[in-house]
């Protein structure tokens, strides 16, 4: 496997800072380029809520650093990191169900705070901020070398269709389906992308688009109902979501609308892959329909900028994300090698 050379990134989601957590706020993107300066954990908690910092890999990221912050917070009054520290974790722990990397991350954490015991509180805020620092460079190279891996699935000329924003934006770098677009690109690959809109919150068509545009990588929105017409007329030559969570059988639990994209895939004989770092596998669910499935507001899908689109008084349906069975994955690209279908048990292998 070649090493691709990636470009210098235009898109960077996030940073720590002078102290620090500097959130790009994915919910103004693409009118206006705002940075959310967070020094305390609450707003941490606040801006993955409301998905100003979105994507599973950043997620986690953010919430170790906001652990950093509850502890920086604790120590300048004087309290006791023994008897506090245990609310920050549950705080952050709560601010979305179905993301595995944010309860990964908050693990680490947690293991690096016991391990510190009874040790000076400085030291063991010290010690979290260089774990959080540690999963943001291991966030960065795990999505390079899984760029590196999928790359080699894609052909010269290719035309790529993705769902939501599984790029740069929703890790610290690279991105995990772009992460794979990123690294053909480089490898002097001409592929270009159909980015599905992702209602309701409009991922796709928001997020990226802006990200592939400043990248200068050819990209085309479609609404998300155009799928199955871009398929049939043969616009597209592969499919690559990223995923929230993966079962330890292979089941694939994404945003809302991958699984229609799996099925269609299927009829029309495409290649349907899934890209996402090791950290997003769950080897403790064995099977995709226990993975909790995050049930949003009503509003997101009937208003749109504060304004109603639907009748008052209709009811909406608004999970943020679906499953999709192990049999309509064509492999899983990771950031230890490709899991091809049938070959599952190679997740407890590469663990």
């Amino acid at each position: 496997m070649g090493k691709a050379e990636f470009p210098v990134l235009q898109v960077s989601a996030l940073r720590w800072e002078n102290g620090s957590l500097v959130l790009l706020d994915q919910t103004r993107l693409p009118e206006e380029e705002v940075y959310l300066v967070c020094g305390e954990h609450r707003q941490v908690a606040a801006a993955i809520r409301r998905l100003a910092v979105r994507g599973a890999p950043a997620i986690g990221v953010a919430a170790a650093f906001g652990v950093v912050l509850g502890a920086q917070e604790i120590l300048a009054r004087g309290g006791d990191l023994q008897t506090e520290l245990p609310a920050v974790f549950q705080e952050l722990r709560s601010t979305r169900p179905t993301a595995v990397n944010l309860f990964w991350a908050l693990d680490r954490m947690a293991r690096v705070w016991q391990a510190q015991g009874r040790k000076e509180p400085a030291a063991t805020v010290s010690a979290l901020e260089a774990e959080a620092s540690r999963l943001f460079r291991e966030d960065a190279e795990s999505n390079r070398r899984l760029g590196e891996f999928g790359a080699a699935l894609l052909a010269n000329g290719m035309n790529i269709l993705t769902i939501c924003n599984a790029g740069a934006l929703a890790t610290v770098a690279y991105g995990t389906a772009l992460a794979v677009v990123r690294a053909a690109v480089a490898r002097g690959k001409k592929i270009a992308v159909t980015a599905c809109e992702t209602r309701p919150l409009l991922q796709g068509a928001r997020l990226t688009t802006w990200e592939l545009l400043r990248e200068r990588i050819p990209v085309t929105l479609i609404t998300d109902s155009m799928a199955g017409f871009v398929m049939q007329r043969g616009l597209v030559q592969a499919v690559i979501t990223g995923a929230d969570r993966v079962a330890a059988n292979g089941d694939v639990v994404n945003k809302i609308g991958t699984y229609t994209l799996a099925v269609l895939a299927r009829q029309h004989g495409l290649p349907f892959y899934v890209a996402a770092p090791f950290s997003t596998v769950d080897l403790a669910i064995p099977e995709g329909s226990r993975i909790p499935i995050e049930e949003r507001a009503e509003d997101e899908v009937i208003c749109w900028q504060g304004r109603r689109l639907a009748p008052t008084g209709v009811k909406a349906l608004n999970p943020a994300f679906d499953f999709t069975p192990a049999r309509l994955v064509t492999a899983l690209i990771t950031d230890r090698g490709i899991v091809r279908n049938g070959e599952w048990e190679k997740l407890q292998q590469l663990a």
